[in-house]
């Protein structure tokens, strides 16, 4: 079998192995920024204009304005009151879950990543719907008053998208604080968005707090935090933020001053999408909106590989369990890509 984990180059739309071109239909960078030639040349200037990193805590009493002004950019572009950068999702998603696990009975929607664990695995499966309705009724019966939910805001490997109005049946006599990590869905599903296109169900006694690595669909190394401004100035007075080196100045200047190409490139990821659904419909699982498609059918991976077409595969979601191919499209496939894949699949 081909080794693939020992790369010499960007896993862009081509990878190349043993004099091979194999087109690369896997990986998080759906909108295609990472290997990007425009927001590249964003990301030299940051590093011309700020250095290769900035290694100083952010309390510190000296700083790079950057830092402020793409936290305050983050929050206006995705619709929070306020903003917080660290430097990884990981960083990001346990600092939050850490502070917030001591405001309220910790409840853990199924299949959460491990970056949303407190500690250990709270092996929650099962359906996300029927799981929902089960924690409402409970929130609701239960003499607490105070809970806090983790949960991813979809399933980026099958796919699915979560509902979460259901928390709108909570008791207004229950204080519930939402964490939701976005990372595979923020600015990716909806344009300049998180996931969650209606947030009707927030009633005064629900919080959302988002939390997501821009690593992914915005080729941003950093973990951002979104939430209220109350909550954010709470979360700055901790030690995570203050004592933890920040993100790099080059990248978040690239993010502050790429919206352009950002948009550039969510057309051509969105359209790349309609079209692999028109040929797909049917034969591969999918959602809306979303660059991922998966398939069971065990052979899939191998035929792919015989074409010269690299995707993502392994048991899901068990190590015992069948193996899952995870077809992911981006922004730089062309239509002859996706007319390659298909034909090699067996759908067109």
């Amino acid at each position: 079998m081909k080794n693939f984990t020992k790369l010499d180059q960007p896993t862009g739309r081509s990878i190349y192995l043993d004099e091979k071109e194999y087109l690369f239909f896997g990986g998080t960078s759906y909108l295609g920024l990472a290997t990007d030639k425009a927001y590249a040349e964003l990301f030299i200037e940051g590093v011309r204009r700020y250095g290769v990193n900035n290694g100083t805590s952010r309390n510190n009493n000296v700083q790079q304005a950057i830092f402020d002004q793409a936290e305050q950019y983050a929050a206006m572009r995705f619709g929070f009151g306020a903003g917080l950068l660290l430097s990884s999702g990981y960083l990001a998603t346990q600092f939050v879950v850490k502070m917030l696990s001591m405001e309220g009975e910790l409840l853990y929607a199924p299949a959460c990543h491990p970056s949303l664990w407190l500690d250990i695995n709270p092996a929650v499966t099962g359906d996300f719907r029927d799981w929902s309705l089960r924690t409402v009724e409970y929130i609701n019966q239960s003499k607490a008053a105070s809970f806090v939910i983790v949960s991813n805001s979809l399933d980026n490997m099958t796919p699915e998208r979560y509902d979460f109005s259901v928390f709108k049946n909570v008791s207004a006599m229950k204080k519930v604080t939402l964490i939701l990590d976005d990372s595979h869905g923020i600015g990716v599903l909806r344009e300049n968005g998180i996931s969650i296109a209606d947030r009707d169900f927030l009633g005064e006694n629900i919080e959302l707090i988002v939390v997501a690595s821009l690593a992914k669909g915005l080729a941003t190394d950093a973990g951002l935090i979104l939430a209220s401004a109350k909550r954010i100035e709470q979360l700055k007075k901790s030690n995570f933020y203050t004592g933890a080196s920040p993100s790099s100045p080059a990248s978040l200047f690239a993010f502050l001053n790429g919206e352009h190409i950002y948009r550039k490139q969510f057309e051509k990821l969105q359209a790349n999408i309609r079209y692999f659904e028109s040929l797909s419909e049917g034969y591969l699982n999918s959602m809306a909106n979303f660059p991922v498609f998966s398939s069971k059918d065990t052979s899939l991976y191998a035929r792919l590989m015989e074409a010269g077409i690299l995707v993502s595969s392994f048991p899901y979601p068990l190590p015992t369990d069948p193996l899952l191919n995870r077809i992911v499209v981006n922004a730089h496939h062309t239509s002859e890509d996706l007319d390659r894949i298909s034909h090699a699949i067996g759908i067109s």
